[in-house]
């Protein structure tokens, strides 16, 4: 990856994070959102945006058709943000990783307190 795509790369986290907190007034986003990655395309077309919620399945599934409604208003607010000649695509991904984490932490103290 380039440098220029990776400063984009954590400009495009670092704003997105702050749209949906500020700018996106919508009650079905869970307060509890959080920008875990963006992986962009060498062009700067596209970018993957994996996020993270903490809370139960309904709050997730809340969350993401909310995300999937706003991400025009997404992209508009990112293109007012940052300066770039295209204004990239935005694919909203739920990322499960930190929960699997915890879970795989639980389940090792577990073991080391001999529950398991």
């Amino acid at each position: 990856m380039s440098l220029r795509n990776e400063r984009v790369r954590k400009a495009l986290m670092r704003e997105i994070s702050d749209i949906i907190l500020r700018e996106i007034k919508d009650p079905n986003i869970c307060a509890m959102v959080s920008i875990t990655d963006v992986e962009v395309s060498s062009d700067n077309t596209a970018a993957r945006v994996f996020y993270s919620v903490f809370g139960d399945d309904e709050a997730k599934k809340r969350t993401s058709v909310a995300l999937e409604k706003h991400v025009g208003q997404i992209r508009y607010w990112v293109g007012k943000r940052i300066r770039l000649r295209k204004t990239p695509s935005l694919l909203f991904i739920l990322d499960d990783s930190l929960e699997h984490g915890a879970k795989m932490t639980e389940l090792i103290n577990k073991i080391e307190r001999g529950e398991i």
